[in-house]
């Protein structure tokens, strides 16, 4: 807000008081006796001036938070439309679609699932000890291991405009659930409820005007220019990031 409107808009409030204030005095008494009463007419109208013009500001940044396209962006052609498995290398992905033997044959949740996750705990240390042991050749790495947490990207992607679905991991959002970064991924509750996808497999965004999403379960698609580059986060990790141009609501 600017200055000339801040003004005009404590001098209507003031104007305002100072009639409500003249109406109930009482003129038969000395005017010493209203200077504290005036005092605090002051205060009370500077307090509503600024209530006033905060609620201005937050409603200004609202009518500028990023909203829903209706996919006429599509038209122009600067946004290629994508799969995630367009973001992964063939080595990572023929990996991942081959995964051990032992955990192709295990049911989700049972006792054995859980005893695979200790196994691949128990292999991931014995691997570190022999990393650190070995002195000449290095230990065999299991490729569908390596790949859960693959870096590779497709340099190819860098600079490129594209449109993906999928769906959002806020990072940073505030008291009014405007979310102004976000982790994209494949999956719904990846680096919630469930393990996050390997680093590729991973969109890191930044929104700065911000957006609201009724329901994190409901996917959306985004477009914008992809970056290979690297973020961190103690969440989870994205080898990919990007420059939001659109989001849109996913219709299918």
């Amino acid at each position: 807000m600017g200055t000339r409107t801040w003004r005009s808009l404590k001098a209507s409030v003031l104007s305002l008081a100072i009639v409500l204030g003249i109406s109930g005095c009482d003129p038969s008494k000395p005017d010493k006796d209203n200077q504290g009463g005036q005092s605090e007419h002051s205060a009370s109208v500077d307090e509503l001036a600024s209530k006033l013009a905060t609620h201005a500001n937050r409603q200004a940044r609202t009518n500028e938070l990023l909203t829903f396209s209706d996919g006429s962006h599509l038209d122009t052609g600067d946004y290629q439309l994508i799969e995630w498995a367009d973001l992964i290398p063939q080595d990572d992905l023929a990996a991942l679609l081959n995964p051990p033997a032992y955990l192709t044959s295990i049911e989700d949740g049972s006792p054995e699932d859980q005893i695979a996750s200790t196994i691949q705990s128990a292999m991931a240390a014995n691997q570190a000890a022999n990393q650190l042991e070995a002195q000449a050749d290095m230990p065999q790495v299991d490729p569908y291991e390596q790949a859960l947490i693959s870096t590779n990207i497709i340099e190819a992607m860098n600079g490129k405009g594209v449109r993906i679905p999928g769906f959002v991991v806020p990072l940073e959002y505030n008291e009014q659930q405007v979310i102004t970064s976000f982790f994209f991924v494949p999956f719904f509750g990846a680096c919630i409820h469930l393990p996050p996808p390997p680093p590729n497999q991973i969109i890191f965004v930044e929104a700065e005007r911000g957006f609201t999403l009724e329901n994190l379960y409901e996917p959306i698609w985004i477009s914008g220019t992809l970056a290979t580059e690297l973020f961190e986060d103690q969440l989870a990790t994205a080898a990919y990031t990007m420059t939001l141009a659109y989001i849109e609501r996913y219709d299918g």
